[in-house]
């Protein structure tokens, strides 16, 4: 069951506008989530399997987001963030893993961290003048259509890459990691989805090109950041705005290369067989390249109805370094506001996922390896993992909306042996 509760709350002078910008914002966010899972087959487990019993498990986060404007043009924003929680199995067992609102760290106890320090520069190119609407880590103001925009310091790289209108926030959308992101983009982050780095974006006409640099984590999947780029991310992202049928539409294709210390599984297979112990790249990391690309498609479809297709893939030899354990994803689905009952601040969304690995991660997996977030200490029976997902997020007050949430995750870890499992959510969402 998932519950998320969503508080956002903006202390101003007074409302922005094109003559006077936001000189500075104070917003607010809290999010509880809830989800839970029947009991399904599973004649084996291993260290990093989903639970076969029922169970339900819940995370707890608020953020404080505070934006101010030293000169024109200028942002700077800090995000002051308290976790507390679990995510189902502690965030382990499946690689579309059905809350993008769990991290990869738990804890019973709250606790803080600064999630985000960051500035932003935006250098107006010419053009119709935008108004720009204010949110966390947004300032209210204008801007011209053409553009550069510059971003440095601690922030998450699908702050800026990846995004999409339909499938991108657990908090007001869907909530499996590979449907809310490009589940073969294996982008740059700590335990919680962020990173140092920089990042720039260029804006002119339907056209926008984006490219950044960002810090790796010290040791894969982990809570420490480099700090000094020596592992490090590249990605570029090149977006195409379209109109089909007069309807607002855009393309983005992305590409990355990360480098670092990595294991490949090859390697780690080998090792296993000399030793008569099960498979671990840790004990073959060096200085490795482990590229990929993602094609992501948004487009209005009429009406309150929108499309949106994520297709991904990423080099299968080397261990994951950072989000999960996926080679190739494609992901696509639907969002419908509810105008036409009568419920226009309604949205309904279906979607399916499904990914693959490569057959040397097949092979790692069934020598006892451990990925990111699975590993069920052999592989007797391999299939590409599934997931449909489907929501209905009503309005209840002004300010106050309710979800019910459903996912059904088949061969969970590449495993045909597991589940299928069913995933059963609700969510409580609140702006002020």
């Amino acid at each position: 069951m998932r519950i998320a509760i969503g508080l956002s709350c903006l202390l101003l002078c007074g409302p922005a506008s094109a003559a006077e910008p936001e000189a500075w914002a104070v917003h607010g966010q809290a999010t509880f989530v809830e989800q839970f899972h029947p009991a399904f087959r599973a004649p084996y487990s291993g260290p990093s399997s989903m639970f076969g019993g029922a169970q339900g498990r819940e995370t707890l986060d608020a953020t404080l987001y505070l934006g101010a404007r030293p000169w024109d043009g200028g942002e700077a924003w800090a995000d002051i963030e308290m976790d507390q929680g679990f995510g189902l199995s502690n965030t382990l067992g499946a690689a579309a893993f059905p809350s993008a609102e769990a991290y990869k760290v738990g804890k019973d106890a709250p606790y803080g961290r600064l999630q985000r320090l960051f500035f932003r520069q935006t250098f107006d190119m010419g053009g119709d003048e935008q108004a720009v609407e204010g949110e966390a880590n947004q300032l209210g103001g204008h801007r011209t259509a053409n553009n550069v925009i510059l971003t440095g310091g601690k922030f998450s790289v699908t702050d800026i890459f990846d995004t999409n209108s339909y499938a991108h926030d657990a908090r007001s959308d869907f909530l499996n990691w590979g449907i809310v992101d490009a589940g073969g983009f294996d982008y740059a982050a700590d335990a919680w989805g962020y990173s140092y780095g920089v990042a720039a974006e260029w804006n002119v006409e339907e056209w926008s090109l984006r490219g950044g640099m960002f810090d790796l984590s010290r040791v894969p999947n982990t809570t420490q950041l480099e700090s000094d780029f020596s592992q490090f991310e590249l990605v570029g992202e090149i977006e195409r705005r379209i109109a089909l049928f007069g309807q607002d539409g855009k393309i983005k294709l992305l590409g990355f290369i990360n480098r670092g210390r990595m294991g490949s599984y090859n390697d780690a297979v080998a090792l296993a067989a000399l030793t008569h112990t099960p498979a671990d790249a840790s004990l073959v990391r060096r200085y490795r390249s482990r590229p990929g690309m993602s094609l992501n498609v948004e487009q209005g479809l009429g009406g309150d109805l929108g499309f949106f297709l994520r297709a991904s893939l990423n080099d299968g030899s080397q261990e994951t370094y950072e989000f999960t354990d996926m080679h190739r994803s494609i992901a696509t689905g639907l969002s419908l506001k509810g105008a036409a009952w009568d419920r226009k601040d309604d949205t309904i969304g279906l979607a399916f996922e499904t990914s693959a690995i490569s057959t040397s991660a097949q092979a790692y997996l069934a020598a006892g390896g451990l990925g990111l977030l699975i590993g069920d200490g052999r592989l007797t029976r391999y299939r590409d993992e599934a997931v449909m997902e489907t929501y209905y997020d009503a309005r209840l007050v002004a300010g106050v909306h309710a979800a019910l949430d459903y996912q059904l995750i088949a061969n969970p870890a590449y495993n045909a042996a597991r589940g299928p499992i069913s995933v059963l959510g609700l969510r409580l969402h609140g702006a002020f």
